[in-house]
This record gives C-alpha cells, structure tokens and sequence, in this order.
C-alpha cells in the first residue's frame, strides 16, 4: 500500500500550518506596532525610543499600526501561499523597523534586533530559500545602511558598524537554521500526512472487506454488548432489524444460545463446535470466539458462519457418491429385471395356470413395474442433463399443463388454479417444470383422497416484487407432514407412503436446483400442506 512520498516545496509545511503561523506572525505585528505607539505617549520611555526624531517615529509607527490593521481584514485573501506578497510584507516591517530604529538612536536602541523575527518568520514561510536568503539579506543591508548613515549625520563613532556586522551576521545564521528546520519539518508533515492518508485508505477498505464478508462478525465488550457488527452479522442474526441501530445492544437479544456460548468461552476458554438455531426458524449458525489482547476492556471477536452451506455441501458428496453407486447397481439390475418381467408375462399368458400361481404372477409383473420405476428415476438423478431453458409466461403455459395432466388421468380429480399474477414470466426448462408439478400435483391429489375423500389440488401463481420471485404454491387438503419428518423429506429413498420409492421428491428438488429454483414445504396455519416453488421472476 505504500507510494513515493509526496513532499512540499522546501522550506515550507503545510498550508493549515502555514496559514497559522501567518496569523501568529500578523498578530505580533499589530502587538508591535501598538507597543510602538504606547512607549512614546509614556513619558519614562521617551529617552529610549524616538529620541532622534519623534515626529518620524511617531508617523512610522502609526503607519506600520495601519497597515497592519489592514492586513489583518484580508486575512482571507491567503497571504502566505503568494511569494511575493510575502516579500512585500516582510520589506514593508525591514522599512519600518529600521526608521524607527534609525528615530531612536540605531543600533544604541536595541531595536534592530526586531528584526531577528522578521528574518526568522520569513524563513519558514517563503517556501523559495533563494527568496528567504534574499530576505535576510536585505535586513543586512537596511541596518548596514541606516548605521553608516547615523554614522556620517550624528556623532556616532566607526565602532557602531562592528554590533551592526555582528547582527547582520546573525540575520544569516538564523534565516539558514530556520530554513533547515522548516525543511525538516515540511518533510516530516508530508511523510505523516502520506501515512495518515494510506492509513485512512487502509480503514476503508477494511471497513467495505468486513461489511461485505459472507462471515457474520461481531465484537463484544465485557458487558455483552455487540460494539460492533458487519452487515453479514445482522442478516445472520436477524434481517428484520437495521444495523445502524444495533450498536451497543445486548448480545441476548439477538441470540440466547451465542449468549450462553460466549460465558462458557469467558469461563472455560472452550469453543463449542456444533452449531445453534439463532432465530427459530431452523437456520442454523456456527460461532468461534477470538479473545482480543492488549485492550482495556476483556472484548471478544465473534465470527457467524452460516452452517446451511456446509450441510448441504456434505450432503451434496453424499448424495453424489450415493447417486452414482446407486447409478451402477441399476445398470446391474436392469437385465435381469427385464428378464423377470418378461418371464412373468409370459407366464401370465399361460392357459394352464392356476388362480393362486396368477395371483402370484401378479405380483411379481407389479414388484417388478415398482423396481423398474426406481431404476428409472435413479439413472434419471444420475444423468443430471442440463436445463434446456426458455422464457415461460406462467399464466398461458399453466393452462396448457392443467388440461394435458387432467386428460392423461385416468382418474381427473379437480384441479384449481389461482392467478394471483398474471403477467409472472419465468426463466426454466418447460419439460423440467411439467415433472416436477406432475409429481407434486400427483401427491396432493392423493393425499387429498385419502384425508377427505376428494381427489383435488390447488396451484397459486404470486410474484414477490421485492425479492423479485415467482412463487407456485401446491396445496393438498391432506394431513400433512410431521414435524420430525420435514428435515427427510427431501432425502432420497425416505417415504410414508406404501409403495412409493421415495425419490419422486428428492428427483424434485434437483429438478429444480439444475434450473435456479428452490422447493420446500411449508404447512399452512389453515391445516393445509403446501409445497413451494420459487424461481427468479423475469421483469
């Protein structure tokens, strides 16, 4: 993350620092000139300043009052980033100060030594040195100048030019220390303001990394509060509450079992692995604690990691391995299958046989139709084809399937549909929904007989605009699904029903996986079952 550094001119820092040492040094000014003024309205100090010539150092001083009550009103106008402005700030206090050094007496006065400010100030706020060196030695001239000139005008004698010399001499010294140091500290600002700037830029993008993290992340103080939580964490926990106003709550309210998991931490140090149910809605979470050291309070780091994704990835190897020996066993099976079945109806057809052997033959010819349908849907998981997808308008394509399924029913039944949407369009593979509602419609038609005696099933076509889902909902008026039984549901080979395989739901499911869409039961508070299908709606 680090850059070339990105230094100012020399001799200068900041323009936040130059703009304050420019005011500092407009405010000194103004004291200066007032205090000018004062020492010659004060009888006592007349025979220290303006002796020479009080009508000069009287009209000086009230200029150089003026000019810097001028000043100070165009202190907007950024003063300190024009050289030559600054030039002609600093002439106007050499002129100045050496005529009211030359009114009182010259170097006697002690005046010129003013002028070590002037140079000193000038250093550090003209950032060109060769302006700054020029500067200093323009006051060398002004006092050399003013001294030879009380010199051959009063009877000031040679030795005056040696103190002159002397602080000329020092006027150079402190302009060249000053500039060195001010080019040191321009250095030293720019560094820092480079690091500060790449720290900043470094927070941001930790803050956007943490915010956009698929891991929920929380930090706990030693009361329990969540501090500080990521977008991830909020949605983990619950996505109903927004996350500005979730700062500094308690841990339980989000969560009893992560508060409960987080004083067995605190107690023991021991991370409990297996995962909790934080909303009651049978998302399941897994947390891991991280201490952090060095602080003043006992805080914790607390990660969020959705466990849905782990358990349906063990679930997926699971069922591929399954899948795939199952594929193999069905090859094995299919032949001799075959062969059964039509020894069976061979046998059938014989004249000779006895009703007690028929009956038998019978069952055999239905076993072996049975076994032949679950070879069928497993070598029909197996395959896994891809999705042959189209643009489906829902309402015109429902209708279409409802008369093709109820005319290929020996026994029609009812069957309701329900446009809730009309204009729901979708994105699938039309042969892959009509197996996936042939088989869903089947079961509730069935279940329906068999809890009330009508053979009927309801179909609801919605769109959630919000999540911008098409949603179709099979309803039965069947006894539904134990609760105990809703988390196999979808397993392969796991049924309620006598002779059924148990793969219809499962082959289901990954029908609808292999096209983008979600299956799942939800029990309705009507007493009704429903199973439902979401699919990305198609604006």
């Amino acid at each position: 993350m680090s850059s070339p550094a990105i230094l100012v001119p020399p001799g200068t820092m900041g323009s936040e620092q130059n703009l304050l040492l420019f005011r500092i040094y407009l405010i000194y000014r103004t004291v200066l000139s007032v205090v000018f003024l004062l020492l010659i309205t004060i009888p006592a100090s007349r025979q220290l300043v303006g002796a020479q010539n009080p009508t000069l150092y009287i009209a000086v001083s009230s200029v150089f009052l003026f000019s810097n009550i001028a000043l100070l009103g165009v202190v907007a106008a950024r003063w300190q980033s024009s050289n030559a402005r600054l030039v002609l700030l600093f002439s106007v206090d050499i002129v100045c100060i050496t005529l009211l050094s030359d009114a009182s007496g010259g170097m006697s006065s002690g005046l010129p030594l003013l002028l070590t400010i002037t140079v000193a100030s000038s250093a550090v706020l003209i950032s060109n040195r060769t302006v700054a060196t020029l500067v200093a030695a323009l006051t060398v001239l002004a006092v050399l100048g003013d001294t030879l000139r009380l010199i051959s005008t009063t009877d000031a004698g040679v030795t005056a030019l040696f103190p002159a010399g002397l602080l000329g001499l020092l006027f150079f010294i402190v302009s060249g220390i000053v500039q060195l140091v001010a080019l040191r500290l321009g250095r030293v600002e720019a560094l820092a303001s480079e690091r500060a700037s790449d720290i900043y830029r470094l927070q941001r993008l930790n803050e956007q990394i943490v915010q956009n993290m698929q891991t929920g992340i929380l930090l706990v103080d030693s009361q329990n509060r969540a501090r500080v939580l990521n977008a991830a964490a909020g949605r983990l926990l619950d996505p109903t509450r927004p996350i500005a106003l979730e700062q500094g709550r308690s841990l339980a309210d989000y969560s009893d079992a992560l508060a409960k998991r987080i004083e067995e931490f605190r107690r023991s140090g021991r991370q409990v692995g297996s995962p909790f149910e934080a909303r009651g809605d049978g998302a399941e979470l897994v947390a891991r604690f991280h201490s952090l050291e060095g602080g003043e309070e006992d805080q914790i780091l607390i990660f969020l990691e959705d466990y849905r994704p782990v358990a349906a990835y063990a679930q997926s190897l699971k069922l591929s391995s399954l899948g795939r020996l199952a594929a193999s066993i069905a090859h094995e099976i299919r032949n001799p299958l075959g062969a059964i079945s039509h020894a069976s109806q061979l046998l059938n057809e014989s004249p000779t046989l006895a009703p007690d052997d028929k009956r038998m033959v019978d069952m055999v010819l239905t076993n072996s139709q049975r076994v032949n349908d679950i070879v069928e849907s497993v070598l029909q998981i197996s395959r896994r084809e891809p999705p042959k997808l189209e643009t489906l308008k829902l309402v015109e394509w429902m209708r279409g399937y409802s008369e093709h399924y109820l005319s290929a029913r020996d026994n029609p039944g009812e069957l309701n549909i329900e446009y809730v949407a009309p204009n729901a369009c979708v994105l699938v593979d039309p042969e892959h929904l009509q197996r996936v509602l042939d088989n869903l419609v089947d079961n509730a038609m069935r279940h329906s007989e068999l809890a009330t005696g009508e053979c009927s099933a309801e179909l609801r076509i919605r769109v959630d605009r919000k999540k911008r889902e098409c949603v179709i909902d099979v309803y039965d008026d069947g006894i539904g699904v134990s609760e105990a039984d809703i988390p196999r549901l979808f397993e392969p080979f796991f049924t309620r029903s006598q002779g059924g395989s148990g793969l219809g739901l499962y082959l289901c499911r990954e029908l609808c996986e292999l096209n983008q869409a979600r299956l799942a039961y939800l029990p309705t508070t009507e007493g009704r079952s429903r199973f439902q299908i979401t699919i990305e709606h198609q604006e």
